[in-house]
């Protein structure tokens, strides 16, 4: 029993010591020279397209294979996981699975798989090497349109990304079918009767550009992809070309001071009108988030009342906004930011000729996101109006 013990003790000794100097040999055997750049160039690698955990760089299922003659060292990338089966086919075949452990660095294994990266990480280069960085704590890009119409003399074309797929004569407009929760039909035969001048866009879905870490741009249908449907909701509500947060890591929330105004009465512009445009005030900027050192308007699709006024442009203007702008002013500078666009320090805190949602921008010069948060308690001229900031700590 005991000389059948180690003559199978001196087997798997040999065996082993076998492996290792075969180990040894397959890494210091020469390979054919690669680099980085050569192989990004040579099977189109998607550089700078957003990639997951267990994703393949090459972007298909298909592996690169080189010939095993002048690659014998990318044995050892298969002996290293234990791939017996591929080993043999390698063996068998004369060909090897290209071994990425010779061009990459973070993020990419031996096999060119995406490893170790929580959330939307990106494939890009780092000195000579392929890696897929993890996303900064926050990612942010702006909307833009990918899909939309433009106007013309006879009608609208139908373009995506940068090309007319459709042309559409006036008579068919109202039998478009485009629509989410903020337009439909009706808002596209209205914007192209009354708004809109031959050249004009409506925007019918948005991609994301000019990402902060420098990822290339998606389409519209790549959004809810990468980042979430919750991304695609929120762009729906702000104008093009908004700052969008589109992902963000470990953080804790700091609640900024709370400050709050009256409605109180002006009869002389109708208390009732201005009670609807402080609420809807109120509803152009509640739950706008900012990204670091980023401007932003409040949303979209925010409608306001006019109330005749001798003194303002035109004869009229939307008064009962300023007790909610007063609220927002004093929120945001009081966190150390500029005075936003179309405001002014005075009682009347909305200049005439700004569209309270659209027009007014604030400007976070912080490095981390805030959120400006801003409701209403009670009703008719007593009703407050509150507006706080919320910040967007980074945790180590």
């Amino acid at each position: 029993m005991s000389r059948s013990w180690r003559k199978i003790s001196i087997t798997i000794i040999i065996a082993l010591i076998v492996l290792s100097v075969l180990f040894v040999v397959l890494s210091s055997a020469s390979s054919a020279p690669y680099t980085a750049q050569s192989i990004a160039e040579d099977y189109n690698l998607p550089m700078g397209q957003s990639m997951f955990e267990n994703q393949s760089i090459l972007n298909t299922g298909n592996p690169i294979e080189v010939p095993l003659i002048s690659n014998i060292g990318f044995l050892s990338h298969q002996l290293l996981a234990f791939d017996l089966q591929g080993l043999l086919v390698s063996l068998t075949t004369g060909v090897v699975p290209f071994d990425f452990s010779c061009v990459s660095g973070e993020g990419i294994d031996s096999y060119g798989t995406v490893v170790d990266v929580e959330g939307p990480g990106f494939l890009t280069s780092e000195g000579d090497k392929l890696v897929v960085k993890a996303p900064d704590n926050y990612v942010w890009g702006y909307s833009a349109p990918y899909k939309w119409l433009v106007k013309t003399e006879t009608g609208v074309d139908v373009v995506e990304n940068g090309t007319v797929i459709q042309s559409v004569p006036v008579d068919q407009i109202k039998n478009l079918d485009f629509h989410n929760d903020y337009y439909d039909n009706s808002t596209i035969v209205s914007w192209y009767n009354y708004d809109a001048s031959v050249g004009s866009i409506f925007t019918l879905e948005k991609g994301m550009v000019g990402f902060s870490d420098g990822r290339n741009n998606i389409s519209s249908a790549d959004v809810p992809v990468i980042f979430g449907q919750d991304v695609v909701d929120y762009a729906a509500e702000y104008p093009t070309g908004s700052p969008i947060l589109l992902y963000s890591g470990n953080y804790t929330t700091e609640e900024g001071e709370v400050y709050g105004t009256s409605l109180g009465s002006h009869p002389e512009y109708g208390d009732s009108i201005r009670e609807v445009n402080a609420r809807q005030f109120v509803e152009a900027w509640n739950g706008t988030v900012i990204p670091p050192n980023s401007t932003s308007s409040g949303k979209d699709y925010v409608y306001f009342e006019s109330a005749n006024d001798a003194s303002a442009p035109g004869g009229s203007a939307a008064h009962g906004v300023c007790p909610s702008a007063r609220a927002l002013r004093a929120a945001v500078t009081s966190e150390g930011f500029d005075l936003p666009t179309g405001m002014t320090w005075d009682e009347n805190a909305v200049l005439f000729g700004f569209n309270p949602a659209q027009d007014i921008t604030v400007t976070n010069n912080h490095d981390y996101p805030v959120q400006i948060r801003m409701w209403t308690e009670g009703s008719g001229t007593g009703m407050g109006v509150y507006a706080q900031v919320i910040r967007y700590i980074p945790t180590e």
